[in-house]
């Protein structure tokens, strides 16, 4: 059975509220903007507050006046002032969501861009350990928590206390201190119930998230091996796994629903005992004549401009508390620094022969896990280098040294007597080419992709860059050519065209230094024999290291290094390792008789339809 990870935040973790204090730099960007919003607030507030007052003369003058004669003009008068408080409550409320939408969307674009580049920066390390669905909803949660938390800290959980405040010094000065005491009760138990019931049924909140997650990655998973499910006749088994996923799903959104109706009801109890209380302190002095109905009006009003905005405290709670954590785990990513960082003195790399050298080179990925031991060889200037060897002797590593994805243990790795440790990464990188054993492709365009070794390169470039890599062929018999839509991740494509996809992007780079790390090991033989041709000729004048596992991408180079164990046990060219009959001889003859044994097996039909 398949078993997910929960990726929410456990219920129990208490968030930093010092986190607030780190949303100021983008509030500062903006600082107009936000004390303008401010202003709109204060203004909305206070046309909400008095906005009982014209009810309130509204009613004593019709009160008072039953019985004798109206003047129709002054009940209008008060009618028109009420709407235009109203109106004016609303319109300031737009105005300052408005003004304040340019400070928060800002605030998620520097957030977004700020990761963005900030991954792209870490080590190579960070990604082979990551797991990009997870990263992926930290950096959508974090943002949008950003948002949330300068929005419902400014405009919702400070108007309230704004206007809990000026309710209270009205009831104060213009009845007594009986109604501004029940009030701040009534506040404070309302809080403190809500606050306490929304910690209690966080983890119900959580399970039934993260059932919910379980059941849709459930889904999601089944349909996309889709092809497994029915070479095997498993429909009825994911179906049952399925359904016991919805299962705890439903008894987890059972539970959110009966904690989420015992937090509505307990506010909505202490909202019906508060009014209970007040409204009959009102009653009661309405019926000895110590207030006006009028009065009695207005203070009905209050409490339920008070008690609406808090009736939803503990949704706002929880979602600003969560927020608080989402923001937190992304300010955490952002706090990593990346491993592989410029030396303070870094200067670009300047290629003038590209010469590379590896001097007693160590390398580890980990202290327990040593992969190159004490490491030496030269590439002269537009040489090639191949190196071969049994699957973990170290090959591809020295690629990732060369590269700069990880930085050596002991020794050094220079080009043209540059240390590459000493200069900027973007420069040395730019230097050189690499060609991966397995090619991913971007979800675009065939050109796009070409493209993108050179993105700046003219249509004619792009063109000449797929020639060279024999692609121009299989394009021209798309029926969308260089329009037509790799898939994502290049699925779209075999193996060989993405290979050749990525051999045609070094083409257009154009870089002095080649990395070639198993580059036609999808290719069948025909087409690395054409391949090999179109490198051969790009890699003329280019410093070049190949990483190769079938020994026939090697005969041509200038001197092929054979490791083992970390280490260099041979060095030659071809016919000179062969006559030492040792390491390369055998791996030679053992993989001239595995293709033999393969042709000689083959079967008599085609492949898979």
């Amino acid at each position: 059975m398949r078993a997910y990870a929960d990726n929410d935040y456990p219920a129990d973790h208490k968030p930093d509220w010092k986190v607030i204090a780190g949303l100021w730099p983008y509030l500062a960007e903006f600082r107009g903007r936000v004390m303008l919003a401010l202003g709109f607030l204060v203004f909305s507030k206070l046309a909400t507050v008095a906005t009982p007052f014209a009810l309130k003369y509204i009613v004593d003058y019709l009160d008072q006046n039953r019985s004798g004669d109206i003047l129709t003009w002054i009940p209008v008068l008060l009618v028109v002032a009420y709407g235009l408080l109203r109106f004016g409550s609303t319109l300031f409320s737009e105005l300052r969501d408005a003004v304040f939408a340019r400070v928060a969307e800002r605030a998620m674009r520097r957030v977004s861009l700020r990761v963005f580049e900030h991954l792209h920066n870490r080590e190579l390390a960070f990604h082979l350990d990551r797991k990009t669905g997870g990263l992926a909803r930290d950096i959508e949660r974090g943002t949008n928590g950003i948002s949330f938390l300068l929005r419902f800290t400014l405009f919702n959980i400070v108007p309230t206390l704004l206007e809990i405040l000026l309710v209270a010094g009205i009831l104060f000065v213009v009845f007594n201190v009986g109604y501004v005491l029940a009030i701040l009760v009534a506040v404070v138990v309302y809080v403190v119930f809500s606050i306490k019931v929304t910690e209690w049924r966080t983890k119900y909140v959580r399970e039934a998230n993260a059932r919910d997650n379980q059941s849709n990655s459930r889904a999601v998973d089944s349909l996309l091996n889709y092809e497994t499910v029915k070479y095997f006749n498993n429909e009825r088994f994911e179906a049952e796994l399925y359904d016991q996923d919805l299962d705890d799903w439903e008894q987890a959104r059972l539970k959110n629903r009966l904690s989420l109706a015992a937090l509505n009801s307990g506010q909505a109890l202490i909202i019906g005992a508060a009014m209970i209380v007040i409204m009959a302190m009102a009653v009661q002095e309405v019926a000895s004549g110590e207030i006006t109905l009028g009065d009695f009006t207005m203070i009905n009003a209050y409490l339920l401009q008070l008690f609406i905005p808090l009736n939803a405290l503990g949704f706002v709670y929880r979602e600003i508390r969560q927020a608080l954590v989402n923001v937190e785990r992304l300010f955490g990513l952002l706090g990593d620094e990346p491993v592989i960082e410029d030396a303070p003195s870094a200067k670009a790399l300047v290629v003038e022969k590209g010469d590379v050298r590896f001097d007693h080179v160590h390398f580890g990925y980990r202290p327990n896990r040593q992969i190159l031991r004490n490491v030496s060889f030269s590439i002269p200037a537009g040489h090639t280098v191949a190196v071969v060897g049994a699957s973990g002797a170290g090959k591809s590593t020295l690629a990732r040294l060369l590269f700069r994805f990880y930085d050596v243990n002991q020794g050094s790795i220079t080009i043209d007597g540059q240390d590459i440790r000493e200069v900027t990464q973007d420069s040395l990188r730019s230097a050189i080419g690499v060609v991966p054993q397995d090619t991913v492709l971007f979800n675009d365009t065939l050109f796009r992709n070409l493209a993108y070794g050179r993105p700046d390169a003219s249509e004619e470039e792009v063109y000449q860059a797929a020639r060279m890599a024999h692609l121009e062929q299989f394009i021209h018999s798309l029926p969308d050519g260089y329009n037509t839509q790799v898939g994502e991740r290049g699925l779209k494509l075999s193996g060989g065209e993405k290979q050749r996809v990525a051999i045609a992007r070094v083409i257009l780079k154009n870089p002095p230094l080649l990395i070639l790390d198993e580059a036609t090991s999808s290719l069948d033989s025909l087409s690395e024999q054409a391949i090999l041709g179109a490198l051969k000729e790009v890699s003329r004048q280019r410093t070049s290291l190949v990483i190769a596992h079938r020994l026939s991408t090697t005969r041509d180079a200038d001197t092929i290094l054979v490791m083992e164990g970390g280490r260099i046990v041979e060095s030659g060219n071809h016919v000179e390792l062969l006559g030492q009959k040792g390491h390369y001889a055998r791996l030679w003859e053992q993989q001239h008789r595995i293709g033999d044994d393969v042709v000689r097996q083959a079967p008599d039909h085609g492949p898979w339809p």
